[in-house]
């Protein structure tokens, strides 16, 4: 019971950050998209904070976090990373629906931050209109991130990589970060908010100049194993506290 009310507290909290800075910072919309992006930055951290604090779901880094022009390609859990990944890298771009760029206020913030909208019914035509959007990013000096296999997956569910991200890392020719977490097991469903600490890690860089089915291996290999590392640690934290 504990836990479901701490969720709910922090279900108050996240909306009410939310609210008030996509009010407050309206005014950025008319601005550079660093003033936005910046803006991105506060609320991402802000809503980890309360995570911490409200909720009892820390966050721990490990590896060097990413800077300037790379492609961050990061297992896909929850909505949790893509929050911590806002908050901790610095400015990234993230390829998402095209369809959440209808949404109102998020799709005017996502559209000024220059968010990599892809229609995946539009094939090899939006793969070219992201590859565009993408390398004007890291021209920007900022990180693009990708989640290799495009959708959410359960925990110890089969990976399933998408050749997009291979074909995204060849036409830009860009150095590849892969990043691995457990948020899964704490960030449950849309309410849930188990306590612990989420482990973000990222792995070793995969230069560019790899072949396709190289990168692939390599990505999916390095990715994968880390995953299963952090879940096993996770899950023998939650037990821990359980027992406690």
């Amino acid at each position: 019971m504990i836990g479901y009310f701490r969720s709910a507290l922090f279900a108050i909290w996240f909306a009410l950050v939310s609210v008030v800075v996509h009010l407050v910072c309206l005014p950025l919309l008319l601005l550079p998209p660093r003033f936005t992006c910046a803006a991105a930055r506060i609320w991402a951290r802000l809503v980890l904070f309360g995570l911490r604090w409200v909720a009892g779901l820390g966050l721990e880094i490990r590896g060097n976090v990413p800077d300037g022009p790379v492609l961050v390609a990061s297992k896909h859990f929850s909505a949790w990373e893509t929050i911590a990944l806002m908050a901790v890298l610095r400015y990234p771009s993230m390829v998402m629906k095209k369809s959440l760029l209808r949404l109102p206020v998020n799709g005017w913030y996502s559209r000024k931050m220059h968010m990599l909208a892809i229609d995946r019914a539009a094939g090899a035509s939006a793969l070219r209109s992201m590859a565009a959007g993408a390398a004007w990013v890291l021209g920007q000096g900022r990180p693009v991130v990708i989640f290799p296999e495009g959708t959410r997956k359960s925990v110890h569910e089969p990976p399933d990589y998408k050749p997009g991200v291979a074909a995204l890392y060849a036409q830009l020719h860009a150095t590849c970060v892969p990043a691995a977490h457990n948020s899964g097991l704490f960030w449950d469903g849309a309410f849930l908010r188990r306590p612990g600490t989420i482990t973000l890690q990222f792995l070793e860089p995969i230069p560019p100049g790899l072949s396709r089915r190289e990168f692939m291996a390599t990505l999916q290999t390095r990715v994968e194993a880390a995953t299963e590392q952090l879940l096993e640690q996770g899950e023998r934290q939650m037990a821990v506290l359980r027992a406690a």
